[in-house]
């Protein structure tokens, strides 16, 4: 056909697969106005109006609406840049339903209440900010005010839950523990009591930081008394918390006494909730990061093993350990 060709709504309605009323609605708002009347007043439309139509119509089925397809057949804005607006769109609620699809697994897998339901879709929709804000929240709360370990605290602070865009429902349901844990009074409280124990320590001349190799001594030497089966309380045990306890010593340039065994008690005891394993557990969860291995058993046994030789050392020395 040639370009001086016209058609009818009908016509055009059998050639676009629109509905007349479709096509009307369109005719009628501006969008694809007719081209010509028939001499009875009949709407009646060319080549470019079928063209702009199926125009239309593309860009409706990609969601696009009435104002912006009008801007678009109007030449206010190019097709690249209307496409490039709503895929961006797009990606915001693939997220948004990847967020949905999650929470809703987990729901299931937790025979959870809907009050519960409510609250996991809440927490699951905070945006990057309001996670870290949550968080940020909870250390400022807990050791703000303290001049606790400054190297501990820098830790604590770059540990933010950084939630994927498309998250299993495992690292939803972790996301929601650890928000509530951080809203958890006694949880807080229990921090606290570390911050202000760090504080006192400092404030005893304490300019340590952290102590990763101490920890893997205590790991290693407490990790082959649990393979052997020994007790805490048991005589073998006896030798290797002299060892530990010198090590302690040497690190904090303290004697190697009872006063040093009644302090390093109080130390772990103090640092010994569970949940705060289980905080740092929780964000390696949500960040994908590797699970670290719970030290709980192996801190369990050195503590018990403490109460159980807390007097002087075993065997005598001639010297701490260098």
């Amino acid at each position: 056909m040639d370009g001086d060709t016209l058609f009818t709504i009908g016509a055009l309605a059998r050639r676009t697969g629109l509905t007349v009323k479709t096509i009307r609605f369109y005719s009628d708002t501006g969008i694809v106005p007719p081209t010509d009347r028939s001499p009875a007043g009949y709407r009646l439309y060319d080549i470019g109006a079928l063209a702009r139509l199926d125009l239309v119509r593309t860009l409706r089925d990609l969601g696009l609406d009435l104002a912006v397809i009008r801007q678009v057949l109007d030449r206010e804005v190019s097709v690249p840049e209307v496409a490039a607006a709503h895929a961006d769109a797009l990606e915001v609620q693939i997220r948004t339903l990847r967020l949905r699809r999650a929470v809703l697994r987990a729901v299931a897998k937790r025979d959870s209440t809907p009050e519960e339901m409510d609250l996991m879709h809440k927490l699951a929709k905070f945006s990057d900010d309001e996670r870290r804000r949550l968080i940020t929240d909870f250390i400022d709360d807990t050791f703000g005010g303290f001049d606790a370990n400054a190297d501990f605290v820098d830790m604590i602070r770059s540990a933010m839950p950084e939630l994927p865009d498309d998250p299993e429902p495992h690292q939803v349901d972790a996301w929601v523990e650890l928000a509530e844990l951080t809203q958890d009074p006694d949880f807080r409280a229990a921090v606290r009591r570390m911050a202000e124990y760090q504080a006192a320590e400092r404030a005893q001349g304490d300019v340590t930081g952290l102590h990763h190799d101490l920890t893997e001594t205590v790991r290693d030497s407490v990790g082959r008394a649990l393979e052997a089966g020994i007790a805490p309380a048991s005589a073998e045990a006896a030798p290797i918390i002299d060892a530990l306890t010198a090590r302690y010593a040497h690190t904090f340039s303290r004697a190697d006494d009872a006063d040093l065994r009644h302090w390093l008690l109080t130390r772990l005891e103090i640092a010994g909730d569970p949940r705060a394993e289980r905080y740092w557990h929780l964000l390696a969860v949500i960040n994908g990061w590797p699970a670290p291995p719970s030290l709980a058993p192996v801190f369990t046994w050195f503590t018990e093993a403490l109460r159980a030789h807390g007097g002087r050392p075993h065997t005598p020395r001639q010297s701490r350990v260098q």
